[in-house]
């Protein structure tokens, strides 16, 4: 029975969407480009995490943070502490003046690793602290913000406040942190070299993997009764609150797992990149991610991965031509998507592409051709 469900879900729309992006991301980019672009690609999905989880947050419950770098950024510097610590043996600091600790605290006249550095020598307490460490965070915010009715603008000011914090806190605490350099010269993971182009192809594979984890996990809450509340709590907050729902406690849960997914991404962009900065968790960050989002479509979880996809592609391509303008550009990019095209690519596709694809079989049918009929069922805008 369960058998038969998944396979009409798969000949459905939405499951020919899913697996068209599986395609792209698990056969095609692979076999079209050479290690160094396909790398380049699994970075650009590692902001997708991100993506989704605002897809959650913003789109789907109303909640629009500013600061998902901040979670990103701190998932990244968990596995960039494992990896350091790694990297720093005895064996290979043996010059330093005080062996078997990070060189940026020996630059900095440390003589001993920090007690909250001790944990991460540790894998498995470091996959947990990936998620657990901003979910943390992220609940200490939500509970102070939401239990208070904080939301809208203030809260999206406050996040972006508390991302600006933690990127001067990450830089003035340079012996524990490595300052505005980052934890950098990340070698093995757990004695495996990451630095080869076959390491690099295999973490792609690996993120394409927990990208679809994911995926699921948002599709499976959207689809749900959650995501029924917080569609409503989107639209109508006072009125699911009078039917007796804690809409403050929903909001808790969903900004964490927001924080969780980009948690991940952000472990996946250490270990695919190599390093870990402050620039990757601060302001422009976070209002990058948004834009991400906002440009595939703030709706649509499959957009979001596109629009990862797209802009960061964009923004490699223009950063090189033209530097000092990008910044200026994805401004304009974010305040052009939200004017003109409020639900992104994923709203384009829905009104102009969509009919296409309904029209496509009868055409086919008229011309002779023997074409399979789509379902032509509407799905939800959170899938398309």
């Amino acid at each position: 029975m369960k058998a038969n469900r998944f396979f009409d879900w798969l000949m459905s729309r939405e499951g020919i969407y899913y697996v068209l992006l599986a395609f792209l991301l698990v056969v095609i980019s692979p076999l079209a480009l050479d290690a160094f672009r396909l790398n380049m690609i699994g970075k650009y999905l590692t902001y997708a995490f991100a993506a989704l989880g605002l897809v959650l947050c913003w789109g789907r419950s109303g909640i629009l943070s500013l600061g998902q770098g901040i979670f990103f950024g701190l998932g990244g510097y968990c596995m960039a502490m494992f990896l350091k610590l790694e990297a720093s043996s005895p064996e290979n600091t043996a010059i330093q003046s005080t062996p078997g600790i990070p060189d940026f605290m020996d630059w900095n006249q440390l003589t001993a690793l920090p007690w909250f550095w001790e944990p991460f020598h540790s894998f498995s307490f470091t996959l947990i602290a990936v998620v657990a460490v901003p979910a943390l965070l992220a609940l200490i915010i939500a509970v102070a913000m939401f239990k208070r009715r904080v939301g809208g603008v203030y809260f999206a000011i406050i996040t972006q406040a508390i991302a600006a914090i933690l990127t001067i806190l990450i830089i003035g605490q340079q012996g524990f942190t490595g300052g505005v350099n980052g934890i950098t010269d990340l070698r093995t993971l757990m004695g495996w070299d990451i630095r080869t182009d076959e390491a690099k192809t295999l973490l792609y594979f690996v993120c394409v993997g927990m990208l679809f984890l994911c995926l699921i996990i948002c599709a499976w809450v959207m689809r749900s009764k959650l995501g029924r509340i917080l569609l409503a709590m989107r639209d109508q907050e006072d009125r699911v609150r009078f039917s007796g729902y804690d809409v403050a406690s929903f909001k808790i849960f969903v900004f964490c797992l927001a924080a969780m997914f980009a948690g991940i991404g952000g472990a996946m962009f250490t270990l695919q990149v190599g390093f870990m900065s402050p620039s990757f968790v601060g302001i422009v960050p976070s209002i990058e991610m948004v834009i991400l989002c906002a440009v595939g479509g703030r709706n649509s979880l499959l957009g979001a991965i596109y629009g990862a996809l797209i802009v960061n592609a964009a923004k490699t391509f223009f950063s090189e031509s033209f530097p000092e303008l990008w910044l200026y550009g994805l401004g304009v990019l974010f305040i052009a998507v939200v004017l003109a095209f409020p639900d992104g690519l994923a709203g384009l596709y829905r009104r102009y592409v969509m009919p296409l694809e309904n029209k496509l079989p009868a055409l086919l049918r008229r011309s002779g051709g023997n074409a399979p009929t789509l379902p032509v069922e509407e799905i939800g805008r959170a899938h398309v």
